[in-house]
């Protein structure tokens, strides 16, 4: 976002891509998902997810700094919120250790809820891509909801991924089998397009609204997919099963409370000053109401405007 800033006022403003700011911004991102990548081969989806609260506040205290945006009573609420509820979540959660072999990987793809599921997933990102390629819809809703769509998969991936990875370190070797690969080439595409829809978000609107919502989304499609995928509740108590959605749903109100009243932000838009028209006030109405019998004439208030007329 800081990029995005730096570029908008330039003269001439270059591609973001040419930004060394915006490159170390996204290897900063790479490292931090090096550290999921490494919790998924440990723990179930389920669990890691709704640590994400994590960055939302700390977007909060970075665009304070960074971005010079005001500290409000809100965002302390909020965080509370989300604190509280990641806390329910991350303690109710299943934690129970899993061996994911590439066997299991193989069934877990043919199996009918992960078939309907995908069905569902590509005909809804189609229909959203439509409208973003064709009806040149941009609202932070329909692009955050792709890059959702993505990171379910990409989650799916990783996890299985990071198994393999971690058995065939313990001397059970995973690698030779091709679902490692294809699950390898699933997750560098679908992190390569999220990256695309969520920069696009962020150079759109601000990172304070960015974050909060795209952790919404990505939580609920991470836990969804844990859940039809690797069957992660399979065994869990109904009270354990409350507590999680009633901590995911603190953490979600909380970073709704973060996010409420930002106003969206958008960069390079040319515009016309209107407040220096002769003989009117800055906060007088330039125009009589379209009701008006005077309506398409200025208001002008004295003769000598209307003598300069």
């Amino acid at each position: 976002k800081c990029a995005h800033l730096r570029l908008a006022c330039q003269r001439e403003p270059k591609p973001y891509y040419m930004s060394k700011l915006w490159w170390c911004g996204i290897t900063l991102l790479g490292l931090g998902e090096v550290g999921n990548f490494t919790a998924y081969g440990f723990v179930p989806v389920v669990l890691v997810a709704p640590l994400g609260s994590v960055s939302v506040i700390g977007s909060a205290f970075i665009s304070v700094l960074f971005l010079k945006k005001t500290m409000r009573a809100a965002d302390i609420l909020g965080g509370t919120l989300t604190v509280t509820g990641t806390y329910l979540s991350v303690t109710f959660a299943p934690n129970v250790p899993q061996e994911l072999t590439a066997r299991q990987v193989q069934n877990y793809l043919v199996s009918w809820p992960f078939l309907v599921y995908s069905i569902l997933e590509i005909m809804i990102f189609c229909i959203l891509l439509y409208f973003y390629k064709r009806k040149a819809v941009k609202h932070m809703v329909v692009l955050l909801m792709m890059v959702a769509l993505l990171a379910s998969l990409t989650v799916i991936a990783v996890k299985a991924v990071a198994c393999m990875i971690t058995l065939s370190a313990k001397g059970k070797m995973q690698l030779t089998y091709s679902v490692f690969y294809i699950m390898t080439v699933l997750m560098a595409t679908s992190c390569a397009f999220q990256v695309k829809f969520l920069n696009q978000a962020m150079h759109l609107y601000e990172a304070t609204a960015v974050v909060p919502m795209n952790f919404v989304f990505f939580t609920t499609s991470a836990i969804i997919s844990g859940v039809i995928f690797y069957r992660e509740f399979q065994s869990a108590a109904l009270l354990s099963v409350f507590m999680f959605l009633f901590g995911c749903l603190l953490s979600f109100l909380g970073v709704f409370v973060i996010a409420r009243n930002k106003k969206e932000e958008h960069l390079q838009i040319a515009f016309i000053d209107c407040g220096h028209i002769p003989g009117q006030k800055l906060t007088g109405k330039i125009q009589p109401d379209s009701h008006s019998s005077r309506y398409g004439t200025l208001n002008n208030e004295d003769d000598s405007v209307k003598s300069q007329s």
